[in-house]
């Protein structure tokens, strides 16, 4: 039960729903989803941490990258119907469809030049 409350709590703010949207077109490192969703690297990371001990996102170190991805339910066996029904959600919410929109416009490339 404890997962699953996580889990609950992990989705009580809109940032972090936000987030798992964004998430499910595809990975992302920390400076992308700064600049999609327009908040402070620090309080992005906060919300990954959420995430990640709840067991939606995982992390894989990529070279220099570390990108974030929806979590297959490798660490909370709730994960993978939680985001499923997190998927069939908000698909018409303005600022969901405009993160999405940023999200394939970010290069990390970049965004971390700067």
């Amino acid at each position: 039960m404890r997962d699953l409350v996580k889990s609950f709590k992990a989705l009580s703010d809109p940032i972090r729903i936000r987030i798992l949207k964004v998430l499910e077109k595809k990975r992302m490192c920390v400076c992308e989803l700064t600049s999609v969703l327009k908040i402070g690297q620090s309080n992005v990371s906060h919300h990954l941490k959420v995430l990640k001990e709840a067991g939606l996102v995982n992390d894989k170190k990529n070279g220099l990258w570390v990108n974030y991805e929806l979590s297959a339910g490798e660490y909370n066996k709730y994960a993978p119907e939680i985001l499923k029904m997190v998927s069939k959600v908000l698909n018409d919410n303005l600022e969901i469809l405009e993160d999405i929109k940023m999200s394939t416009k970010v290069d990390r490339e970049e965004i971390c030049k700067k």
